[in-house]
């Protein structure tokens, strides 16, 4: 659905993307991340027709972004990190205007719109002002007008923001709802949010791309050494001696006497080495109780910094 070959933007002097190229394919997430200045905004303005490229292409189900923008913008739903809103409509009349100029099919009774309206919980406030509205519905209101005319690619820059927990989950859920026949880009700082939506990850700093794949296989390609937490009680003197010299194990670090006769371990092994049954095992054969194990893996974000050097 979205080609990128070799895409270089420069402004003036200033290189924003240089040399970036990616594919998409009908029906894929993608979390589309990367630090404030990095070229993300610039990567999705070029594909959403907003800009043009000083060289390279963008294709959008075959439509060149260049030479065939209107095509590329009737299949593109955008939800900008501003969401579009003219604040003297109401919310309906702006949504059938969104609709009307960008010549979508309205269907039996506005079905679009209507279908907009319930999947983004806009039905209690259809008739009130878009100004006289919070920070969060108004960006349903934007995801809604991104919806209006089902486009078949949807380009979603922050679409959370404002929201309270509750409105993040129904979104996140009709992302993932939208993404069965869809394709999505989602620009998100939100990085567990990420994790919950998509099933591919592009990450870009200073212009190029650095990171493609499945969160998981990123998280995997990344995982140094791995760390265990354990919460134990009853004879920690011969468990952490023989725990020390468990198979994998590199080092043992003891917060000492962290609650009465509990103490809480943390297990250093090495890279890739899941010992969380050796260390069943070995309570079992010592009598010591084992009250908690978490293994700590390595996160998106872990991920993230180390690409974009923001790693302290």
């Amino acid at each position: 659905m979205i080609s990128v070959q070799n895409l270089t933007k420069y402004y003036g002097s200033t290189l924003a993307v240089n040399n970036v190229s990616f594919e998409i394919q009908k029906g894929t997430v993608v979390g589309f991340l990367g630090p404030n200045g990095a070229g993300k905004s610039t990567t999705v303005r070029i594909i959403t027709c907003y800009l043009s490229p000083s060289s390279g292409t963008a294709l959008v189900d075959n439509h060149d972004v260049q030479t065939d923008s209107l095509e590329v913008r009737k299949k593109i739903g955008y939800l900008p990190e501003n969401a579009p809103l003219y604040h003297d409509m109401n919310v309906i009349d702006y949504l059938q205007f969104m609709q009307n100029i960008r010549k979508g099919k309205s269907g039996a009774n506005g079905a679009h719109i209507k279908t907009s309206v319930e999947r983004c919980g806009l039905n209690e406030v259809l008739h009130k002002s878009i100004g006289e509205l919070s920070k969060g519905y108004r960006q349903r209101v934007g995801l809604a007008q991104a919806l209006v005319h089902d486009p078949e690619i949807l380009i979603l820059d922050e679409p959370t923001v404002g929201l309270d927990p509750n409105q993040i989950i129904e979104i996140r859920n009709l992302i993932r709802e939208l993404g069965r026949d869809k394709t999505i880009i989602l620009c998100s700082h939100i990085l567990p949010e990420v994790e919950a939506t998509c099933n591919r990850v592009l990450i870009i700093n200073e212009g190029r791309i650095v990171a493609d794949g499945a969160p998981s296989e990123l998280q995997a390609s990344f995982e140094g050494r791995g760390k265990i937490q354990i919460l134990i009680k009853n004879n920690l003197d011969t468990f952490l001696g023989k725990l020390e010299r468990l198979g994998g194990v590199e080092k043992v670090i003891s917060e000492g006497n962290s609650d009465g006769d509990r103490h809480r371990l943390t297990v250093e092994t090495e890279k890739g080495c899941d010992l969380r049954e050796e260390i069943f095992r070995l309570c079992v054969e010592n009598q010591t109780v084992l009250l908690e194990m978490k293994r700590e893996e390595t996160s998106l974000e872990d991920v993230f910094r180390r690409l974009t050097g923001r790693e302290e």
